[in-house]
């Protein structure tokens, strides 16, 4: 059988499975276990057992768990609450402050976590609320959600681009550098454009009243002081990392440790709180490390196979695409998958075939990594089917409708593509700052 037909087989196969509505992990294992003793017999039983020394031997993986139980800690012990009020106290008198503040909490909670759905959490929860109860368009307010907490993937500590780095063999360290220019520049687009928008439209999103705003001034520098507590908390580990004064490893536990000190110096670290933060990222640490061992096991066979040559041929020899028209085609790709899949699921299917594929047609995959993060992005929010239109769905209150939050993501998500198509014009964006740390 040809390796071409054997690779398509595999993929076919494993979405299938997916569709089904098995586990991740398990359908992209169990298809590279199979595929694997029945192209080299008992040989290839030691796939999974290589890929599992592979993986516990990646030093950098110990900062999975420890961004985690940071971000975990400080979601539990109620800290974005003051975030929250301290946008809402300084961001009110702006026309649509409210909003914009939103984005902040949600570049912040990014920093916390690392991951979109404790952004999507804390934004449904504690900010959509306030903003529909102060005359804010339900529309606008449920896009405004969608799109910052999407910035959870790309702003490090990125749980995602730990994946990618796994599995492409680059630095964390390089890609979380790469994310944060992107990342702020995107939330400053989306900030623009809500303050614009605000001001031709004010009734959606108007500024608050005087009587609301008529807050001494000591209490506006105490809420100040507690809203700045975790870029405290962020400089506490990125400064020592980016000076060369520590690893990534230790930053990532210096950044737990010092979360840790902050809920108990606000006299919120209870027993509840450290178990609630402790079993929840286990669970999350743990799905990881089984998606990262099926997906070095996908990899390993496509490896093996050679398709990622075959498939090259096939695009560069027989169809005569440009580097650029492959990389775009492979974007495009990603959205579609982003209309019934989560951003791990995508990478760690296609990540066996585009990463090498991406590397022979001569692009850096730093940079690709941060392409791969602000597509995924984009299908997130992307209908019919995208994942964060669901999980709003789910959060928003019954006055909100599935129209409501389909029409709401429209103009997010062209200014998503608008940060995208920036970011693959100009390169230096992402890597500029990865390369003057590192040159260092």
């Amino acid at each position: 059988m040809p390796y071409e037909l054997i690779a398509i087989l595999m993929f076919s196969s494993m979405m299938l499975m997916l569709m089904t509505g098995q586990r991740v992990f398990g359908a992209i294992g169990a298809v590279a276990m199979v595929a694997s003793l029945t192209l080299w017999g008992t040989g290839g039983s030691d796939l999974a057992f290589s890929a599992a020394m592979k993986l516990m031997k990646w030093y950098p993986l110990l900062t999975l768990p420890m961004f985690i139980f940071m971000g975990y800690v400080l979601s539990e012990s109620r800290i974005a609450d003051d975030l929250y009020r301290m946008f809402h106290v300084w961001m009110g008198p702006v026309q649509g402050g409210l909003a914009i503040g939103t984005i902040g909490l949600m570049v912040l909670i990014s920093a916390m976590n690392g991951l979109s759905v404790a952004g999507m959490a804390i934004g449904a929860t504690i900010a959509l609320p306030e903003l529909l109860k102060r005359g804010y368009d339900k529309i606008m307010v449920t896009g405004v959600i969608q799109a910052g907490s999407s910035l959870g993937i790309l702003v490090p500590p990125s749980v995602v681009l730990v994946l990618y780095a796994m599995i492409a063999r680059q630095p964390v360290g390089q890609l979380w550098l790469a994310g944060i220019l992107p990342g702020l520049m995107m939330a400053a687009m989306f900030i623009a454009y809500i303050y614009i928008r605000c001001r031709l439209q004010p009734e959606i999103g108007p500024a608050l009243p005087e009587v609301s705003r008529n807050i001494p001034l000591a209490e506006k520098l105490r809420l100040l002081r507690a809203g700045l507590l975790p870029f405290a908390i962020f400089a506490s580990m990125m400064v020592p990392f980016i000076n060369g004064w520590t690893s990534l490893v230790e930053s990532s536990a210096i950044g737990a440790l010092t979360a840790v000190l902050a809920a108990v110096l606000k006299r919120r670290m209870t027993r509840q709180v450290f178990e609630d933060s402790v079993r929840k990222t286990l669970g999350i640490s743990c799905m990881f490390m089984w998606i990262i061992l099926a997906a070095l096991a996908f990899g390993a066979v496509f490896d093996g196979l050679g398709a990622v040559k075959a498939i090259e041929g096939l695009f560069v020899d027989r169809l005569g695409l440009s580097p650029w028209t492959i990389l775009i085609l492979m974007q495009l790709s990603f959205l579609l998958m982003g209309t019934f899949l989560d951003d791990t699921a995508m990478l760690v299917i296609v990540a066996p075939l585009y990463v090498p594929l991406v590397n022979m047609l001569g692009f850096d995959l730093i940079w690709y990594g941060v392409l791969y993060t602000i597509t995924t992005q984009i299908a997130y929010m992307t209908p019919p089917f995208g994942y964060n239109l669901f999980l709003m769905r789910a959060m928003a209150p019954p006055k909100i409708s599935l129209t409501d939050i389909y029409r709401s993501i429209i103009p997010f998500v062209g200014v998503m593509i608008l940060a995208l198509t920036i970011v693959m014009i100009f390169p230096e964006i992402a890597l500029w700052l990865p390369d003057t740390v590192y040159a260092k």
